[in-house]
């Protein structure tokens, strides 16, 4: 029998990930404008009082933290992170533009060019290590102005100002960015609408037509991207990035089977047959019926759609999802926004999202099954408490353990299942604000940075043991593990 190759492809971009609203700070420097990220207070109820009834998306002082507000500085301190990737070897490093650096409220005529000239700055210091900038165009920062006066998503208005955006950016980076996403995680509008589309739903009827008339506005949106991307790009490549959790059913029994089957096509696979497929599947279309869904769908809108598909899925995987149609509280097991049962075959995180490597396999072989197009795993990594030890160092072998196994799926996706993938890029390479809690203690990165959940520490970065294992991993290009 053949021994499974050790290596992954020559040129697999190895990386890691992060987004501008949880590591960048600077949030009132250089002209940027609010956007929702900035007045999410920190704590684990940040999600849920960003949604209450009467919110009204301000800053008070008086009632809330804003760990975002600083990050961890990477507004003033790039240089010295960048050169920190590339001591790890970096290939690519996953970031986001802050909408509001480029247009503080989102609906200006021209770009604000204190914005354009920080990641001018950025993307510079990461050519000097050839280290390929991938990002994010739109990653849970919308202007807090189009939320106010427009409504997020649900506004068709909002399209003409992210047209305006795109192509700024475009045309001001188009010598130094060549992979572009769309939106991130588009289909967590499904379950977290406020980040994901702008908006909160206060009743029944927003969970509808609202909803699907702002994901319409979204590929819309995502296809006058592409367009624009290939028309002033012509080498870039641009793709859509969703969540990705395998929905297993819990048992056996037939109608497990097809609540778990229904639950994956709504969540992993709606917005992606829009974005790479260019159409609306039979099977949402069936759903609108059932929920009495009428969508505003101009027949140009179709068209654009269907004309201007991506060119890779980009996709975050930390978890899978177990499912059964009936379930009680007793059963529920937590996760990122996603809540299925216990799995009784698998451990948890110390934050309760349970650890599947062989899950990752089985989304690379479901998604490359459907869509055959290229897949790049841009998130996924263990956020986890990291113990500072009195001689400074960071042992930090659960982590190892956790990517070690997860990096070995994706090796036998591609070299076992024939899965193409263009690279990895891990969440949170350094630590960074957590997008759910606000904490700063869930950890994530390969260098720790010295800053607590009480806003306190010095920002000092340290080097964590999984540092070199990974440097070592993206010398031997996957094969020392």
């Amino acid at each position: 029998m053949a021994q499974t190759n050790k290596r992954f492809p020559e040129g697999f971009l190895w990386g890691g990930a992060t987004a501008a609203n949880q590591m960048e700070g600077g949030f009132h420097e250089g002209n940027k404008g609010l956007n929702i990220a900035d007045v999410l207070p920190g704590g684990k109820e940040r999600l849920k009082v960003l949604s209450e009834p009467g919110f009204n998306f301000e800053i008070d002082h008086s009632k809330y933290t804003y760990p975002n507000h600083e990050g961890i500085d990477f507004y003033h301190r790039y240089k010295e992170d960048i050169a920190l990737f590339a001591e790890m070897g970096f290939k690519a490093f996953r970031m986001s533009i802050a909408w509001t650096r480029i247009f503080p409220n989102g609906d200006e005529l021209e770009p604000n060019e204190d914005g354009l000239a920080f990641y001018d700055r950025v993307f510079d210091e990461l050519r000097k290590y050839n280290i390929e900038p991938v990002v994010t165009i739109s990653h849970y920062e919308m202007p807090i102005n189009l939320v106010k006066e427009y409504g997020g998503w649900r506004s068709r208005e909002v399209v003409t100002f992210f047209e305006r955006y795109v192509n700024a950016i475009f045309n001001r980076f188009k010598d130094k960015v060549k992979y572009w996403m769309t939106f991130n995680e588009i289909n967590s509008g499904l379950m977290m609408p406020i980040m994901g589309l702008g908006f909160a739903i206060q009743n029944e009827e927003d969970r509808y037509r609202p909803t699907f008339q702002a994901f319409h506005h979204q590929f819309v949106a995502s296809s006058i991207a592409v367009k624009a991307c290939h028309e002033i790009i012509p080498d870039a490549k641009i793709g859509c990035m969703i969540i990705y959790a395998p929905v297993y059913a819990f048992d056996s029994n037939p109608e497990n089977q097809l609540y778990a089957l229904q639950e994956e096509r709504l969540f992993n696979y709606f917005c992606a047959d829009v974005q790479v497929r260019g159409e609306y599947s039979p099977f949402i279309k069936r759903y609108f019926e059932q929920h009495n869904i009428e969508l505003e769908i101009k027949a140009s809108d179709l068209e654009l759609i269907k004309e201007h598909t991506v060119d890779y899925i980009a996709f975050s995987y930390y978890m899978s999802r177990t499912e059964k149609k009936v379930k009680t509280d007793e059963d529920k097991a937590h996760g990122n926004i996603l809540s299925g049962i216990k799995n009784p075959f698998l451990k948890a995180s110390d934050w309760g999202w349970e650890i599947d490597p062989t899950g990752l396999r089985v989304a690379l072989n479901k998604l490359y099954d459907r869509y055959e197009v290229p897949l790049f795993v841009v998130e996924n990594g263990l956020g986890a408490y990291d113990k500072l030890e009195e001689d400074g160092s960071i042992q930090d072998d659960y982590r190892i353990d956790y990517l070690r196994e997860h990096i070995a799926a994706m090796r036998d996706a591609i070299n076992e299942d024939g899965v193409d993938m263009m690279g990895y890029t891990s969440w949170g390479c350094i630590d960074l604000v957590s997008a759910s809690t606000g904490e700063m203690s869930k950890r994530y990165g390969y260098i720790y940075v010295d800053k607590h959940d009480d806003g306190s520490g010095t920002l000092e970065r340290k080097k964590k043991k999984s540092f070199f294992w990974y440097k070592d991993v993206i010398a031997t290009n996957g094969e020392k593990l």
